[in-house]
């Protein structure tokens, strides 16, 4: 059985949502406050609450603000988005 989108829940495929976006790694505040590992960590989504993330927020602001699952499920706009999504039927 397929695992679910960390975020709606639904059983359909995954892309891995990189918690702090890979565009950010390079910065010098990231390489030396997160190990190589970390830079890497990441959850399992469905497409269509991938492209909600990055459709709501910027790299910086998801590598900032947002790169916990648990920062991702407090906010407020990311949680209706969540909730639209999985009311979805798979695509």
């Amino acid at each position: 059985m397929q695992e679910p989108c960390a975020c709606c829940r639904r059983r359909v495929p995954l892309t891995f949502h990189h918690l702090i976006p890979k565009k950010v790694h390079r910065r010098a505040h990231f390489k030396r406050h997160y190990k190589k590992a970390d830079l890497q960590h990441g959850v399992l989504v469905c497409r269509l609450c991938h492209r909600g993330i990055h459709r709501e927020y910027d790299e910086m602001t998801l590598a900032r603000q947002f790169n916990t699952l648990t920062a991702l499920m407090g906010d407020e706009t990311l949680s209706r988005h969540f909730e639209w999504a999985a009311k979805q039927r798979e695509q």
